[in-house]
């Protein structure tokens, strides 16, 4: 039974992330880019696979889930949707998602292709380089797609690492439009200057159309979306385009642009960056929580920020305890965060 209510609802990518420490040497064996992330067919993830070390890490990841999860942490109601296929890895994607308390019941696809799974080398600096053979997640549909499970999140939020299949673009905008038409908001992700550079135009008209109400980005993404080396004239740029956005700039901290205001607050400072595998999911969690519970803008921008430095301490991309606990204990709410338990 669908429960009746969540604060963030995310959609994207369904797949099991496989992560592992390696030395910068490994990458240049096999010819990868530090932290890019490679799109890679079947056969050579089974290659990545056999060569990582054998200290691997296996959870159920995706940009989205991630942040589904951290919602969940942060002791809020939230739903994932996302494409796994009828096999022993969409299995383990599915009870680990239960397990961090994240509501999923889409359809697994059947007779089809393999989940999808992401092997995420960890080189000593704390980068992550990312290799991912999509496999079933790409074949979301408008199918999966469900008007009352959508009108019942305060927040829709989607991923740009699924825009690809022109099918799961219907999906985006069949779930924007039964947000809108329950009067919810629609927030949206760039994802990946790699996503940036191929969707460009179709990102921009995303969010000029009105479809889009919040716009997440970090800040490489943003000088990609309007061609730019100039932070101050892309962010002059992205006020005239989506009435909230926020920004993120690494070890610089984040930004809040809505309208005229800008606000900048810096990173929480953590004793040792160990991963930064799923920092902008986890400061998506936080932000959009914030915002989906009536917190100020800048506020939430706090709980974004919080909620990205407890990540980044250990290999992973999703809280290794209570999130919830994690940001009360920093003190950054007086009164505490109105959260909807």
């Amino acid at each position: 039974m669908t429960p009746s209510h969540f604060d963030v609802l995310t959609i994207g990518n369904a797949i099991v992330d496989i992560i592992a420490p390696v030395p910068p040497s490994f990458l240049d064996r096999e010819g990868l880019k530090r932290g890019i992330m490679h799109l890679i067919d079947e056969s050579r993830a089974e290659s990545l696979y056999r060569k990582m070390p054998p200290q691997k890490q296996q959870i159920s990841g995706g940009s989205a889930a991630n942040t589904a999860a951290g919602v969940a942490s942060l002791g809020a109601r939230a739903s994932f949707v996302g494409k796994v296929s009828d096999d022993a890895l969409g299995d383990f994607f599915a009870d680990d998602l239960a397990a961090a308390g994240v509501h999923y019941k889409t359809k697994r696809l059947r007779n089809g292709e393999a989940t999808a799974r992401s092997m995420i080398l960890i080189t000593p600096d704390g980068e992550r380089t990312m290799n991912t053979h999509l496999g079933a997640c790409h074949q979301l549909t408008e199918a999966d797609i469900d008007e009352n499970h959508i009108g019942a999140a305060t927040i829709t939020f989607m991923e740009g690492f699924l825009w690809d299949p022109p099918e799961a673009k219907k999906a985006f905008l069949t779930a924007a439009r039964y947000a809108h038409k329950h009067g919810k908001t629609v927030a949206f992700t760039l994802s990946d200057p790699f996503c940036v550079s191929r969707y460009r135009k179709e990102f921009l008209e995303l969010i000029r159309s009105g479809t889009v109400d919040v716009l997440l980005a970090n800040i490489h993404e943003l000088l990609s979306l309007y061609q730019t080396a100039d932070l101050r004239e892309a962010v002059r740029l992205l006020k005239s385009d989506v009435p909230l956005a926020a920004v993120t700039m690494g070890s610089d901290g984040a930004m809040v642009v809505r309208h005229s205001e800008e606000i900048s607050i810096s990173a929480y400072p953590v004793a040792e960056v160990v991963d930064v595998t799923g920092a902008g999911d986890l400061f998506a969690a936080g932000f959009l929580l914030g915002i989906s519970t009536g917190l100020e803008p800048a506020k939430a921008l706090r709980l974004g920020c919080s909620s990205a430095s407890e990540v980044i301490t250990h290999i992973g991309a999703r809280p290794e305890s209570s999130l919830e606990n994690y940001v009360r204990r920093q003190g950054i709410f007086e009164p505490p965060l109105p959260l909807s338990l």
